[in-house]
Formats: C-alpha cells, structure tokens, sequence
C-alpha cells in the first residue's frame, strides 16, 4: 500500500547541512513512520554527504529509506526531477537541505493530507533570513488572513505569484500530489533546464485541483546559502529567460492571457538593468544572446495588450 507522503531531500556538498536536516527529521518524524517514505538524491557530491547518509540510515529503519547518488553532477533542477519521479506516495514534499523546518511541521503535513485529499497543493507560508549576515528580510512570506482549502487554485497562485514570486519558487515551501507534479513534469518535459521550473510545477498543480496556503509559518528560507545562487552567468539567465520564459509557458496551462502578457511587461519595467550591464561588460556576447529572446517576448506582449485587448482578456 502507498505511504501518505515522501519526504524527498535533494542534496549536493552540504554534508553538514544535511546532517542537520537529517537530525530534524529523525526527531519530527518520531510516531509518524507509517505514513512516510524518504528519498535522499545525491548529486555526486564530493564532501562526505554519503558518510552522513550513513549515519542517519539506521535512524529510519521503520520505513523505506531510499538513497540516490549520481553518477555525475546532473544540475540542481534535473536532481530535484529525479525526486519527482522516485516518488511513490501519494503525495510529495521535497525539502532543501539548508532550509530550517520546526518541528511541527511535519505533523501538521500529514494531518492537512489526511483530512483533505481533495488538495493538490499545500503551500507552507515561511519566513525569509539572508544567510551569510543572519538579517531577516521578512517574517512572514504571503500574507494570508483567512486559512481555508480553496477550490480555485489558479486564483491562489495568481494572487501568491503576484504577492512575492520567490515565495512560489521556493522549494521546501511546498508538498505536491505526487501524480500532479509527475504529470506537470511530463507535460513540459524540458522544464528541468530551466531554473525557475518549480514556479511553473507549483502553478500546474494549483490549476489542477484545491490549493492551501497557511496563516502561520512553519519553516524558514535560507537565502543566499545555494552555491548556484553566487553564480553570475546562472543568475542572468534566470533573470532574463527562465523567469520570463516560465510566465509565458503559465499561458499554455490555462491561465489568462493578459494576466501572462503583463506579468512579462511588469518583468521589464521593474527589472535590474544592472544584471544585464555588468553581463554585457564581461561577456558581451552571452549578454546580448541572452537579451535578444527577452526583448523578443516582451516586445510580442506589448503587442499582444495594446492591439489585442479584446481577444486577449476574453482568452485563457
């Protein structure tokens, strides 16, 4: 029989954060076993991550414990795919290994999964704290007054997508129906090489069934501890293609039209042109292939809102 939930940890060269996470979860996880499977990717990593799987193996002998370990370094996003796919609950929560989870979390999971299987998506709201200084950028991710399983899920995500689009992408935040986000994945197979894919897995979930965001926080978003996020080359294409590209690619999934077009309009108007400058200096030529496609989308947005407005608003 199907457990209720995989616990699926995507990891790379953060033994000692894993084996933080590790000892949160042997304790979190204590009378819940029957309900949970574990999934642990490793993406080849270099350090003593397998060492650290190891240690914590015998913690979890009361349920299936599984461990992956690449062959190579398959990319963060083509690792956490791996988790989709090895999942065999009927639903899926894929952790970060640096992320900080209370102890209650996991409780309150199962419970919100038991009592309504109607859901497709929970979303955990979360606080935000800058790694390297310790400061916290805010306290609370989307602001939710009234806690409450809704049935339209693509106004949920509309509303938390327009509220702070990080919060959306942010992995740990979010426990799937394993056979919607494995379908979403099949959907748009080439999403794995897109950095802001999990966007566009959280707003296909949201669009095929009840969605929950929670009032109160239960876990904390470690920003600025992912090594890709240090990457300058990674961070102009997120900026510039996967974020943009994941705005039009909501669009195919049935989300409106001129809800899409101007999310991308709103993208360059409030863009960091700074990104793009300091790119154009050091790499002129990855700057402008990147630039080129962008300006494309948004110049055929533009279009679309001012010459199309009626086919465009009446179309989803």
């Amino acid at each position: 029989m199907a457990k209720l939930l995989t616990i699926a940890i995507p990891t790379y060269n953060r033994a000692e954060l894993l084996d933080k996470q590790l000892a949160w979860l042997a304790k979190a996880i204590k009378g819940l076993e029957s309900n949970c499977e574990i999934i642990i990717s490793d993406n080849c990593s270099s350090d003593n991550t397998q060492e650290v799987i190891k240690k914590w193996e015998q913690h979890f002998l009361e349920l299936p414990f599984k461990v992956n370990k690449n062959l190579t370094n398959i990319g963060v996003m083509r690792n956490i795919a791996y988790c989709i796919n090895a999942a065999s609950s009927e639903y899926l929560w894929m952790v970060g290994d640096d992320d900080p989870i209370q102890e209650r979390t996991l409780g309150y999971v199962l419970e919100n999964l038991k009592q309504h299987p109607e859901l497709s998506l929970l979303t955990l709201n979360f606080s935000c704290r800058y790694q390297p200084t310790g400061e916290l950028i805010y306290s609370r991710c989307f602001d939710i007054e009234h806690e409450e399983i809704n049935a339209d899920g693509k106004t949920v995500f509309q509303r938390c997508l327009e509220e702070n689009h990080s919060g959306i992408g942010f992995l740990t935040a979010q426990v799937y129906k394993t056979e919607v986000i494995q379908n979403a994945l099949k959907h748009w197979s080439s999403s794995v090489n897109n950095m802001e894919a999990q966007v566009y897995w959280v707003g296909y979930c949201a669009a095929h069934g009840s969605v929950k965001v929670t009032k109160e926080t239960y876990l904390e978003s470690a920003f600025g501890s992912s090594y890709w996020m240090r990457e300058p080359k990674t961070l102009l294409r997120m900026q510039y293609i996967d974020l943009p590209t994941i705005y039009a690619k909501i669009e195919e999934i049935g989300y409106p039209k001129k809800y899409c077009r101007s999310l991308i309009i709103n993208h360059f108007v409030h863009n960091n042109w700074r990104v793009f400058f300091g790119a154009l200096k050091r790499w002129p030529l990855i700057a402008i292939n990147t630039i080129l496609p962008y300006l494309s989308l948004v110049t055929n947005s533009v279009l679309q809102m001012v010459f199309l407005p009626k086919n465009v608003e009446n179309s989803a």
